[in-house]
Formats: C-alpha cells, sequence, structure tokens
C-alpha cells in the first residue's frame, strides 16, 4: 500500500491544485453573476423609474402636523408632506417638488425668476404692496429673505398669481434716479468762486459745526439752497463740495450722504408716478437723516421739473408736480439733517412757490468768472506736474490776456434803439476754462508726436486753444429769439429786439 501510495502521490497532489483552481474559478464566476445580476437589478429600478409620472411643482404657502398648503397648476391645494423633508425647509414661498400621489417629496429652494415690481408700500410684517411699470398695484406677501431686507422703493421679483415676492434685486428705483455717494471735490478744486463758497459755508455747514450756538440763538437751519447762474460756472461742483466738506468736518468722516437726483429721469409719463418718485426720494433722505447724519438731496437742472404753474403748453404736469415738492420740503423741518440744494440756469422759470423763504431759503448767484478768478481757475488746471515751456505763472497769465481780449461776438438792439457790443469774453465760464486747457494739451500733444517740440504746453498754444473755443461758438446764439438776451446781459426789464452775430 506504501508503494501505490508513493505511485499516485505525484497524480493527486495534481488533482488537489486542479480543484483548488476550479474552486476559486467558480467563486469568481459566483461574484461576476451576482455583480451583473446587481446591474441588472439597477437597469430594470431605472427603468421602472423612468416609466413613473413625471414630478410637478409647487409654491409652499402654509402648512402643520405633516399637511401643506400649496399652489401647483394653477390652483391652491392640501397635500401630504413626505417624513424626508425637513419642516424647517418649508418656509411660506419656497418652491416644492410633488411626487407620486401628490405630496411633497423636496424642498427647493425660491424661485429666481419672475416679474420685476416696485415696492411700493410694507403693511405689517410680512405683506407689501407692490405696483408693476405700468402703475397696477397689487398686495403680496414677502418670502423669509425679503422680511428684514426690504423697503420701499426696491425692486423685488413676484409671482402675481401666488401672491409672493421672492427677491430684491439690486437695482432701485431711487438708485435709478440718484448718486448716495459722497462725491470727492472738495473746496480746493473750485477756483474763483471765493464768495459763493463763503456763503454757502456760513448757509449749510455752520447749523452741523456749532449746533449748540444755533439752539441758544433759537435760530432754525435752512432748508434748502439755490445755486443759480451761466452753464459751467460750477454750481454743481459747488453742491458736491458742500458734502465732502461735510463729510470730512463733520462726525466720523464719510458720515454726510449726498443724493444726487437725475432730475430730468424723474418725468414719467403715466399720472403720479413723478410724484410717488419724489416721495420715494425723500423717503429715502429722511431714512439717512433718521441718526442724526446730514443729508443733502441736489436738484440740478431743477427747472427742468418744477416750473411755475400754468406755464405748461399741453400736459401742464407742473400743477401736480411742484405741490408734491413743497410738500416734501415743508417736512423736512421735522429732520432737520435734510438740505435740499437745487441748480439751474433758468432761475425765472421755477415757481416762485418754491424760491420763497422757508423752502429754498439762500439763494446764491455763481456768475460768470472776472479776469482775476479766470486766473485762478487756470490755476487749477495748469499745475506743475503737467510738461510745460515756461513757467505756469506766465502761462496763466497768456491764457487769461487771450481769453480776455476785446473781440465783438454779437450786437444787441435794444427797445429803446440802443446797441450792446458783447464779447467773447462776456461768455467766459469755468467750464469753457477746462476745456481750452484740454484743447492746448492736445495741441502739445501733436507737436510732441510730430517732434516740432517737446517742451510741452506753451503759451501759444494756449492762444490757439483760446482762439478755437471761441470760433466754435460763433454759431450757437439763438438770434431767433432776442428777449432771451435780455437775461443773459443781466439788463432786466429792457427788451432786446434784435441779435445779431459779428464774430
Amino acid at each position: 500500500m506504501a508503494i501505490e501510495d508513493d505511485a499516485f502521490g505525484p497524480q493527486l497532489r495534481e488533482l488537489k491544485r486542479e480543484n483548488q483552481a476550479m474552486g476559486s474559478r467558480n467563486k469568481k464566476l459566483a461574484e461576476l453573476l451576482k455583480a451583473s445580476r446587481d446591474k441588472l437589478n439597477d437597469l430594470y429600478a431605472q427603468l421602472e423609474a423612468l416609466e413613473e409620472p413625471a414630478s410637478t411643482y409647487g409654491i409652499y404657502l402654509s402648512g402643520a402636523r405633516g399637511e401643506a398648503e400649496v399652489f401647483t397648476s394653477g390652483r391652491r391645494m392640501r397635500v401630504k408632506v413626505s417624513p424626508n423633508v425637513s419642516p424647517e425647509a418649508l418656509a411660506p414661498g419656497t418652491l416644492v417638488r410633488l411626487g407620486d400621489g401628490t405630496i411633497v417629496v423636496e424642498a427647493c429652494g425660491y424661485e429666481d425668476t419672475g416679474q420685476l415690481a416696485t415696492l411700493v408700500e410694507r403693511i405689517g410684517t410680512d405683506r407689501a404692496v407692490v405696483a408693476d411699470q405700468q402703475g397696477a398695484e397689487s398686495l403680496v406677501r414677502l418670502a423669509e429673505p425679503l422680511l428684514r431686507t426690504v423697503r420701499a422703493g426696491d425692486t423685488v421679483i413676484c409671482d402675481m398669481r401666488v401672491g409672493f415676492a421672492y427677491e430684491k434685486v439690486a437695482k432701485t428705483e431711487v438708485n435709478q434716479l440718484s448718486l448716495e455717494e459722497v462725491p470727492d471735490v472738495t473746496y480746493a478744486d473750485i477756483g474763483g468762486l471765493t464768495s459763493q463758497i463763503e456763503t454757502i459755508q456760513d448757509s449749510v455747514e455752520l447749523p452741523f459745526s456749532h449746533p449748540d450756538l444755533y439752539r441758544a440763538y433759537d435760530l432754525t437751519p435752512p432748508k434748502g439752497v439755490l445755486l443759480y447762474g451761466p452753464p459751467g460756472c460750477g454750481k454743481t461742483l459747488i453742491a458736491k463740495a458742500v458734502a465732502n466738506s461735510l463729510s470730512t468736518r463733520i462726525g466720523d468722516g464719510g458720515s454726510a450722504h449726498f443724493i444726487n437726483v437725475k432730475g430730468p429721469e424723474l418725468l414719467n409719463k403715466f399720472v403720479g408716478e413723478t410724484e410717488r418718485r419724489i416721495r420715494l426720494i425723500f423717503e429715502r433722505a429722511r431714512e439717512l437723516a433718521s441718526d442724526g447724519r446730514p443729508v443733502i438731496v441736489f436738484f440740478d437742472e431743477m427747472e427742468s421739473i418744477f416750473r411755475t404753474r400754468g406755464s405748461g403748453v399741453s400736459s401742464d404736469m407742473e400743477t401736480t408736480v411742484v405741490p408734491q415738492l413743497l410738500t416734501e420740503i415743508d417736512g423736512v423741518e421735522d429732520i432737520a439733517n435734510v438740505i435740499v440744494i437745487g441748480a439751474t440756469n433758468r432761475e425765472e422759470l421755477i415757481d416762485p412757490a418754491i424760491l420763497r423763504p422757508g423752502r429754498l431759503d439762500i439763494k446764491i448767484r455763481v456768475s460768470r468768472p472776472t479776469r482775476d478768478e479766470a486766473r485762478d481757475i487756470f490755476a487749477r488746471y495748469l499745475t506743475d506736474d503737467i510738461p510745460h515751456a515756461t513757467d505756469t505763472a506766465t502761462l496763466i497769465d497768456a491764457a487769461a490776456a487771450a481769453l480776455f481780449e476785446p473781440r465783438p461776438f454779437i450786437r444787441l438792439t435794444l427797445a429803446d434803439g440802443t446797441e450792446r457790443i458783447l464779447h467773447y469774453s462776456d461768455f467766459v465760464s469755468g467750464a469753457m476754462i477746462a476745456n481750452i486747457v484740454d484743447r492746448a494739451k492736445k495741441l502739445a500733444i501733436k507737436d510732441h508726436i510730430s517732434g516740432a517740440s517737446t517742451s510741452g504746453v506753451s503759451a501759444e498754444h494756449l492762444r490757439a486753444a483760446v482762439r478755437a473755443e471761441q470760433n466754435e461758438s460763433e454759431d450757437l446764439p439763438n438770434t431767433s429769439n432776442p428777449d432771451e438776451w435780455a437775461r443773459i446781459t443781466g439788463h432786466h426789464g429792457r427788451r432786446v429786439v434784435s441779435a445779431e452775430v459779428i464774430g
């Protein structure tokens, strides 16, 4: 037997190895078969899922104890809520997915598209009145993200069918019409207006710098200031410098607010819209001023909106817009931190009720610069930092001499038969001086490029720039309406019967 075992030993060992190899192979085949069976089951499950009905979506309105009120497919329904959905995820206005059997199976956040509307007024804590672009008003509920952030004048996304407002859009109607940033213009940037700057500092800044003295003398700060005068002479710059000065001198720096209203953009063809926008602006001003910070509401081109009532040709909208502004200015007395500043170059067109004391108390004329004031303005633009052929004082003298050199421009014939000659120097403005310096710089650059001169701005460049600026103005005067020249010349009451360009 031992001999037989020794003879068949190698064969037995070989058979055992083959048996082990077959067992290992069978085990791998069994695992592959199981994996294939599982994958097939997944495919069957996916196929069955494709055969299931599509999910619908709705807006969650309210609910409790596993039930919910939702708005879906144009109707309001009470449905069940899946236990897998967290109650904290369901807030009024939330978008929800409805599964088989119309059960809420998932909370999907908030809608991010819809109709834009302007919030007119908040009602209570979770409702608000909104108006669409046609002015139609609706009462909607505010979704959770809006409860603490939205205010009157904001633009919101709404679904009028459901009656919900979901999201505030960054563009607000007040921001479309105004600029609340404090300008970077200072008094040092303004030349030739020393007396006007001193007057407006005394009128606007003293009440904030010394409030105790004003209370001791029982003196009420002015509600408003009117800056009037020819165009381009610095009215807007003064208003911006006031806001900047208040921000740097009062409070913690940068504390004043400057609402720069773009006047013509207030106008709206729908009845009552312009008045509503004025209310929004002053509501925003009062909100900013409620914490004691100065707020300047600046109306540029004031005559474009607040014309004398009864002067309209067609719509005569002034009859309602002007009283709205008067109401808002009169209401500013409750909050002494709001100051209205208006700027215009047609002061005679503004309604007298706006200009009376108690509304726009201070009236400051910003006149055209004299020769010395023009030199001061030139000094703001011709600095040592700019390449120049000679010293800046010589350049400024040359520019001022060329600008005020006698050169006839317009011949006016008055009603009494007398004539008056207006020169180009009678129409100098700060904006014109800035443009002359820019022209001179361009001429210097051209000479530098061509190789004619690399020394910088010269007196000849400035003289040429003055001549070019004056030549371009020859065809601009309106000679078809001579009466307008009476206001330009300052001879009020003396009618101009004809105007002739002789430049």
